[in-house]
């Protein structure tokens, strides 16, 4: 199996979460370049380089077990430091477009279970993602 960067396997769970449901909405393209752009995570990344990783992963997800391989190159590259990142910038995503589908909850459970995410974790994470975007 190939390796990727930390940078790519972040970007990996965002187009995950993306895709998840078939059809990717402008509001989580924007989302996935917005926190590309603005956080401290990827200030080391060519941010040039965020469509082609993009193409990548989604390539790689039509593929026969497209899933399971991605998941396996996201746990890979991830050191444990930013494994709680990657289920927030997931959980970012998915709340981007202000609807959560059943299958973007079905694969967030995957990415939980695949990054060892504790549940107590994934809670707050999750609580926290809610707060951030509820509206009046």
């Amino acid at each position: 199996m190939k390796t990727i960067s930390h940078h790519s396997a972040l970007i990996y769970v965002m187009v995950l979460i993306a895709a998840s449901d078939r059809s990717i909405s402008e509001s989580e393209l924007r989302a996935i370049g917005t926190l590309v752009k603005s956080l401290p995570v990827f200030r080391d990344f060519e941010e040039h380089r965020l469509v082609s990783v993009s193409q990548e992963c989604a390539a790689i997800l039509t593929e026969d077990d497209g899933l399971d391989a991605v998941l396996g190159l996201i746990k890979e590259a991830l050191p444990e430091h930013l494994r709680e990142t990657a289920y927030w910038l997931a959980l970012e995503v998915a709340l981007a477009d202000s609807r959560v589908m059943l299958e973007e909850i079905r694969v967030l459970e995957m990415i939980r279970r695949t990054l060892g995410i504790e549940r107590l974790a994934s809670a707050a994470l999750e609580r926290a993602a809610r707060a951030r975007y509820q509206v009046a």
